[in-house]
């Protein structure tokens, strides 16, 4: 039985159907991963789509400050947060330091929040 010759597969389709081989994929992923990360702090790909659909705005200084709370809390024995800072409320996992949710303050206080064992509340 003879058996027929497959080349591997060198480019892939991006979600915009245009084709792009493996270099700019991984040049593509590369600044996806840095823009995704802020001070140490990861955010999920959920909580960027909520970020952006609710032109939700952190400072830099501002995540800085959130990252040494998070970090605090994590000392503390605290493994999933509410954070509250001036215009969002973000959930955050503080093993994985990831950003897992955001939302307006707003929407924030019709919410319950549950599976979170600490909260931080930044002015």
């Amino acid at each position: 039985m003879q058996r027929v010759y497959q080349p591997p597969i060198t480019s892939v389709i991006s979600p915009r159907n245009k084709v792009i081989n493996k270099k700019e994929q991984a040049a593509t992923n590369f600044q996806e991963l840095l823009h995704d990360q802020v001070k140490g702090l990861k955010i999920s790909k959920h909580a960027h789509t909520r970020l952006a659909e609710r032109a939700i705005r952190i400072e830099e200084t501002t995540w800085d400050r959130i990252y040494q709370k998070v970090s605090e809390a994590k000392h503390k024995g605290i493994k999933d947060s509410l954070v509250l800072v001036g215009e969002a409320a973000l959930v955050v996992n503080t093993t994985n330091n990831t950003v897992i949710t955001a939302m307006n303050r707003q929407e924030a206080s019709d919410h319950i929040f549950t599976n979170i064992n600490g909260a931080i509340v930044m002015n």
